[in-house]
């Protein structure tokens, strides 16, 4: 067995920030990866283009037990100095809308080529297809384990094995439980960021239409692309909001966030007195979607839609406003793991010191990225975390 300064546990993008920078500092670093190449999830982000920052970035996009476990890492290494960083090894970069960053060429193969290319140019050797099952304190660091029962030695470990997310990517959640036997906590985990399963019967009559709206869950709202599918909600809007999923019941969309209900129900109004004699097929077109229209109207009672605006009643006309801006769908659940983008929960971060990642209760032992109990807004805000707990893990373990 080889004894390794430092051992990086995972090859995503935590795990390779974490060795650039520890071995920037001056530390004898391998990376051990479980699948057969490095930086998998990497290529998904940003839809192949890897959205890998946003310059709104900020504690308000990130949820956990305990977000001001971030407060020194965003003092220390933030948008700016990972933006300097990348820069610093050839990618360039730019800023799309709502502050997402993407590399210019638009390809996520560029930004995991710069690591791999920085990665070589420090000396990290990088050990794939060696998935880690166990992480044991020796006297002189730690013995590490892996599955097929090779091991290795390193005298300090840095965790950056991600979460259980897009367990195809290599995912697996391996990680929580090397940080288990080590004495941590780690607090109940779910898919985030992933679409949600309602009742069929409504959603199912729209797949495939996508509409702007602000979708709500117990007071919690965003504003977004909703994509309608077979088993339930889509789109960036829906896939924000479960960031504050726990036991909810329904969720809310709001088809026209811009305009009150009361303004809705006069332009309702004058729209059924100037078109009398316009359907209920086509009453709603040019403020809805068409389609979507229609599947309202109907779920309110108000058919068949080959009846004349001249018949709407008040009544009707207050549940059309009421449904257009708070249209309810009852939650089922979400998708499983393998579609969601990121995890909810993890290891507890008060069992690590914010200004290293270290740990608390073993030293020697260090943690980055989704594999702590920290997880963020869709739009580049995870990999955000990825890269500052990474790089200040592995300038912290160079360091001591």
């Amino acid at each position: 067995m080889q004894t390794n300064n430092i051992a990086v546990i995972g090859g995503g993008a935590a795990g390779l920030t974490a060795a650039i920078s520890a071995a920037m500092h001056g530390a004898d670093v391998t990376v051990y990866e479980g699948g057969e190449r490095c930086g998998k999830k990497i290529l998904m982000t940003g839809n192949g283009r890897c959205n890998l920052t946003n310059t709104n970035a900020a504690p308000e996009h990130y949820h956990g037990g305990n977000v001001s476990f971030m407060n020194d890492t965003i003092s220390a290494f933030w948008v700016d100095e990972t933006l300097e960083f990348f820069a610093d090894m050839g990618l360039i970069t730019k800023e799309e809308e709502d502050g997402r960053v993407y590399p210019y060429v638009n390809q996520a193969a560029a930004v995991l080529d710069i690591l791999r290319l920085r990665l070589d140019a420090l000396g990290v050797k990088t050990v794939t297809a060696f998935e880690v099952q166990s992480v044991r304190k020796s006297k002189d660091g730690f013995i590490i384990t892996a599955y097929d029962k090779k091991q290795a030695k390193a005298g300090k470990v840095i965790i950056a094995t991600g979460g259980k997310a897009a367990p195809q990517t290599g995912s697996k959640g391996g990680g929580y439980d090397i940080l288990k036997s080590l004495g941590h906590t780690i607090t109940k985990t779910r898919p985030s960021l992933v679409q949600i399963k309602t009742e069929p019967d409504i959603v199912r009559k729209l797949k495939g239409i996508k509409a702007d709206a602000k979708v709500s869950i117990d007071g919690h709202s965003e504003k977004g692309e909703v994509l309608f599918t077979d088993y339930g909600l889509s789109g960036i809007a829906v896939f924000s909001i479960t960031a504050y999923l726990t036991n909810q019941k329904t969720i809310s969309l709001d088809l026209m966030s811009g305009i009150s209900e009361d303004t809705l129900y006069e332009m309702l109004c004058m729209r059924a007195a100037q078109n009398p004699n316009i359907t209920f097929e086509n009453f709603l077109v040019g403020m809805v979607n068409k389609r979507i229209g229609q599947v309202i109207l109907k779920q309110i009672g108000i058919e068949p839609l080959s009846r004349r605006a001249a018949t709407l009643t008040d009544s009707d006309i207050k549940k059309l406003a009421r449904i257009i801006k708070n249209w309810q769908f009852k939650i089922e659940g979400t998708m499983s793991w393998n579609n969601a983008q990121v995890t909810k929960g993890g290891a507890l971060t008060t069992e690590f010191n914010p200004k290293t990642m270290e740990s608390r209760l073993e030293s020697g032992v260090y943690a980055a990225g989704e594999v702590l109990d920290i997880d963020g807004d869709c739009g580049g805000y995870n990999l955000q975390w990825a890269w500052s707990s990474g790089y200040i893990a592995g300038k912290s373990a160079a360091g001591k």
